[in-house]
């Protein structure tokens, strides 16, 4: 049985789809139930819900870049195994977009206007990590997950204890990213250095920061 070989304008299209999947609010479906379903949180204060939304919109838009950095990659991934990693982390990824959209709109918030941007800025690097090599590309995805994990366990930690729905979603998207980021290593991923991990978390810091109230 042969192997249908996309072009590139087939791959194109398929990008425009899944941003708009992405950026579009309810579009994304998660393939698995959201851990916090069955969960119920206890009553917070406005002045907690609020926090609570922050970080849950921070994270979200966490989500909206790691879609676009896969989805870059796996367009100019050279190697269809490793294009085939990056699309299948990539649909991974979108439980966690949906979950944080969910509990986003439980909380009576919603998600950062700002997404479109960083949308756009994380899709061009994950294209041109794609381009230089994969092993890169998988190094950056490697990199990207472990920033992601001590963002979470941060969050972790400001969450209130009462608030077991976020507690719940969050710890199963830090399982994930860790899976992810071991993955990439395992696949060949090069380890960045020190001063490359210190330009990702102050880009990280800008996007939290812009995202909390926006």
């Amino acid at each position: 049985m042969s192997t249908r070989q996309y072009s590139l304008l087939d791959r194109l299209l398929n990008q425009s789809d899944q941003a708009m999947r992405t950026l579009v609010p309810g579009a994304a479906a998660a393939a698995r139930p959201s851990p916090a379903q069955h969960l119920r949180t206890d009553a917070v204060t406005e002045q907690q819900r609020r926090h609570i939304a922050g970080l849950m919109r921070i994270n979200h838009t966490g989500e909206v870049c790691a879609q676009a950095l896969y989805q870059g990659q796996a367009l100019t991934a050279k190697l269809p195994e490793v294009r085939g990693k990056m699309e299948h982390a990539a649909a991974e990824e979108v439980d966690h977009l949906a979950w944080c959209e969910q509990r986003l709109r439980e909380l009576d918030s919603r998600t950062s206007v700002l997404n479109p941007l960083f949308y756009g800025l994380s899709f061009g690097i994950g294209a041109a990590a794609g381009k230089i090599s994969d092993r890169i590309s998988l190094g950056f995805v490697a990199a990207t997950e472990q920033l992601v994990e001590r963002h979470l366990d941060d969050h972790l930690r400001q969450l209130p204890e009462d608030d077991l729905k976020s507690r719940a979603i969050l710890e199963q998207m830090r399982e994930d990213e860790i899976e992810h980021g071991s993955q990439a290593l395992q696949a060949g991923g090069v380890v960045f250095p020190r001063p490359v991990k210190g330009v990702m978390k102050l880009m990280s810091k800008v996007m939290t920061a812009a995202t909390y109230r926006v």
